[in-house]
């Protein structure tokens, strides 16, 4: 008995010391938030007041001070975050997490992302880099004293892929390789090209067009008074059967990379509108954003102020808003004088050219007839765990060969293929240039009037955004951004021959020619990614944006009042009403059934019809979940048959307007399921989409379906962006968290909370933030994002935002320094080091 109690009591202090080795780790990398700490490089005292939810705002009184404490406060909440980022801008993640990540940097070292940063910081202005260093001089300042566990819990796991593993110390380059990144996920043109020539392969070119359809001549545009040009459409250009294997392995490169940043998801965008004073309570105007990005761990929006004590030529920040951990600044929000949001513009700004290689020498394509050589690159491959991998990268005049980097190089560029010639994938886009957003970000958040915003504006050159403007003097405006490639021969919808120099572009867009508003007579301007000017006008900007369902949502609601104020605002960005619904649910409640389960669900969207629920997809709705599901069956049953498994759909607007016109066609062959002998009319479709449906939530949410609730389907986890994808369960719960499950909205509505119809009903993009700012009372504006200020697993800030983002709330957006003194619950000063 002696020995087993002796044991117990190993066992115990075994159990307790593991319990408190566990909480210490985990603690040991909460930063400090109160009291003082010395920073190198300062020159003066800082102050950070941060609030009850871990928003930090800096006080100094010069402007090198700002920014090298803006670098280490971001640093003290988010390091992993950003370490893991620049791995991704650098094409390095092998380092941080071994050779599983190895072909997807292959793909991304293709870019160059990390020399083209080089560039941009020799081009910049003076003022704008010392910013950069001044920033990464704080990020630093915090790794001298900050390792391993004490700069972040993943740190003490990292180990068991990349043993030894170190962060190096942070680089003005690495903030400007995470813009590209984020660029590239803004961009969709790449997978809508690879779409349409997919398709091409077994559907004819009408059928091809039926599946990327028109916008609506009824829903808006977002400067609808350009003058139509009349743009010539090019013919369709047919891809050699050769070519074939080499768009699929860029597109598996492309795939690889979304997988890993969340990017590229089809319904990507944002809203943002602004109201004027004659249509607001306050006689002043109202400016709402709420950005869609995947949803994730922690949040991808960091929200700070930074302000200059005193305001004055040598000093002028005043502004406060969002930013991502890594980049100095604020990306969204406002100053004293304006407010700006973005959303993503519906532009074309990429291009797959099919480069002709040379059988003899895959280092040679072809130009007009003649075998000319491409740049070569050599590249090494670091790898945590293993020994270095060197490579060749090849670029072409139009960009870098992205085929034949993620699996199947052999059989693109080894001239010894079974097809008489090989062919490759070449990307043009124009953020593979330098670039000046980094300068914009800065000028946007010194501008003081619509004038100096424009100017500012005009270097926002990547990542092609809607820019919505207001300002103090009751000014409204937007502006259209990006270097928008002018094509003379093609309308980039397509990959090209790029063997042939008349489908070349010939430059960019001038600024002075994009599309613009000021003050319009309605008195607000609304966009949802739709597109800029209407279908014919120049100069052409793309095609491939979303169908204006949001849009038109938008719009009915800032017109239902004269009086709008910041709770009106909040309640439109969750609203639910789906009005791609609307096309579809009168034929689906008068397709002729005699099945009681069938007759159930009709049932249920009669209720939940425009006339009675209003198609609100609410967390509660039994309709919402009976139609959802319904669109998820009838999506499968309509186009399973007809289209290759990666080209399913997903959802979201377009197939909104797909099957809307489907609705009109009854006859048409879509309806019929090709798989059996019998010709399926539109009826027969629609009533199995609801059988199937029906089936399906008896046998998730249960037989009753008046107990059916939508937010017991729509499921939104964040998962921490690479440990909480390990698989392994114990890691996972540290750093992955769940939303309570009342979460509302769905796909292509204003509250727009995304899922992915071939996989089920989980949430996989969000408003990632939410924001709505008064420029009549600046002090009342307010915001939310989605997680939390802290990457710190378990710290007090990590989750604390979830239930307010899923319930819609929203807090203080502070800003003056009254109020922002009344709200503190942590002060920090940041001093000068001693001696």
């Amino acid at each position: 008995m002696r020995w087993l109690k002796r044991l117990l009591i190993l066992l115990l202090v075994l159990v307790v010391g593991l319990g408190v080795f566990g909480f210490l780790t985990v603690r040991a990398s909460f930063p400090q938030l109160n009291g003082e700490v010395e920073v190198t490089g300062l020159g003066t005292e800082v102050q950070v007041i941060r609030d009850e939810y871990g928003i930090p705002h800096i006080y100094a009184s010069t402007v090198s001070d700002l920014f090298r404490a803006q670098g280490y406060v971001e640093a003290q909440d988010r390091f992993f975050q950003m370490d893991f980022w620049r791995h991704i801008g650098s094409a390095r993640l092998s380092e941080m997490f071994g050779d599983s990540q190895v072909e997807t940097d292959k793909f991304l070292r293709a870019f160059d992302f990390a020399g083209t940063a080089e560039v941009e910081l020799e081009m910049m202005s003076e003022q704008a880099r010392n910013i950069l260093e001044w920033y990464s001089a704080g990020i630093n300042a915090y790794l001298v004293d900050h390792q391993g566990a004490s700069l972040s819990l993943e740190y003490a796991i990292l180990p068991l892929s990349a043993p030894g593993y170190e962060p190096e110390p942070w680089s003005p380059i690495d903030t400007l390789t995470w813009a590209k990144v984020m660029s590239w996920d803004l961009s969709g043109n790449f997978s809508d090209e690879v779409s349409r020539t997919v398709l091409a392969e077994t559907l004819t070119v009408e059928q091809v067009e039926q599946l990327f359809p028109p916008y609506p001549d009824n829903h808006p545009v977002i400067v609808p008074d350009e003058l139509r040009a009349g743009l010539w459409s090019p013919p369709v250009v047919e891809v050699p059967d050769a070519a074939m294997i080499a768009l699929h392995s860029a597109d598996t490169g492309r795939r690889a990379v979304n997988s890993l940043t969340g990017g590229g998801f089809e319904g990507i965008g944002s809203n943002n509108w602004v109201i004027s004073g004659a249509r607001t309570a306050s006689g002043m105007p109202i400016l709402a954003n709420d950005p869609h990005l995947p949803n994730q761990m922690p949040s991808i929006w960091y929200e700070i102020g930074l302000h200059c004590t005193p305001i004055g030529p040598d000093c002028p920040f005043d502004v406060v808003g969002f930013t991502f951990a890594g980049t100095p600044g604020v990306v969204i929000g406002h100053n004293s004088t304006i407010a700006w949001g973005v959303t993503t513009e519906a532009a074309d700004t990429q291009d797959l050219f099919i480069e002709k290689l040379n059988p003899q020498d895959p280092g040679q394509y072809e130009v007009d007839g003649a075998w000319v050589d491409m740049q070569v690159r050599s590249e090494t491959i670091e790898i945590a765990g293993g020994d270095p991998e060197t490579y060749d990268i090849y670029t072409t005049r139009h960009g870098p060969i992205i085929s034949g980097l993620h699996g199947g190089a052999d059989e693109i560029t080894e001239p010894a293929t079974e097809y008489s010639e090989g062919y490759g994938v070449a990307l043009a886009w124009t953020s593979l240039g330098p670039s000046t957003l980094v300068e914009s970000i800065i000028a946007i958040n010194l501008a003081s009037n619509w004038e100096e915003f424009r100017t500012a504006a005009s270097m926002w050159d990547v990542a092609a955004q809607n820019l919505v403007y207001a300002d103090s003097s009751g000014n409204i405006g937007y502006q259209s951004t990006g270097e928008i490639p002018v094509r003379p021969n093609s309308d980039g919808l397509r990959p090209v021959p790029g063997w042939e120099t008349a489908n070349d572009w010939v430059g960019t867009v001038p600024f002075d020619q994009m599309p613009f508003i000021f003050n319009p007579e309605r008195g607000y301007i609304a966009t949802a990614n739709q597109p800029v000017l209407a279908a014919g006008s120049l100069p052409f900007i793309g095609r491939d944006g979303a169908y204006g369902y949001r849009a038109v949502r938008i719009e009915e609601l800032i017109n239902e009042s004269q009086g709008h104020d910041v709770a009106s605002v909040q309640r439109m960005q969750m609203d639910n009403r789906d009005g791609g619904a609307a096309n579809i649910v009168p034929s689906l409640i008068t397709a002729p059934t005699e099945k009681p389960e069938v007759l159930e669900i009709q049932d249920m969207l009669e209720a939940w019809s425009p006339g009675k629920s209003g198609l609100q997809v609410g967390t509660d709705s039994p309709g919402a979940a009976a139609y959802q599901a319904t669109w998820r069956h009838l999506l499968d049953l309509i186009f399973s048959d007809d289209l290759p498994e990666n080209e399913h759909p997903v959802g979201g607007s377009r197939w909104f307007q797909v099957v809307s016109n489907l609705v009109n066609t009854p006859e048409d062959p879509f309806w019929d399921n090709r798989d059996t002998p019998e010709v399926e009319s539109a009826n027969e479709i629609m009533e199995a989409a609801m059988a199937s449906a029906h089936f399906e939530m008896t046998g998730l949410l249960g037989s009753n379906s008046e107990k059916w609730r939508w937010g017991d389907l729509h499921l939104a986890s964040f998962e921490n962006q690479t440990l909480g994808q390990s698989g392994i369960a114990p890691v996972e719960w540290l750093f992955n968290r769940s939303a309570p499950n009342r979460v509302a909205g769905s796909d292509s509505i204003i509250n727009s909370v995304g899922w992915n119809a071939t996989i089920g009903y989980e949430v996989d993009w969000v408003p990632s933030m939410r924001m709505v700012i008064d420029l009549g009372d600046l002090a009342g504006s307010t915001s939310i994002h989605t997680t939390g200020q802290s990457g710190h697993a378990f710290h007090g800030n990590y989750a604390d935002m979830i239930d307010m983002w899923t319930d819609g709330e929203q807090h203080p957006m502070l800003w003056e320094s009254d109020q922002v003194t009344e709200a503190a619950a942590n002060i920090l000063i940041l001093k000068p080091l001693s001696g």
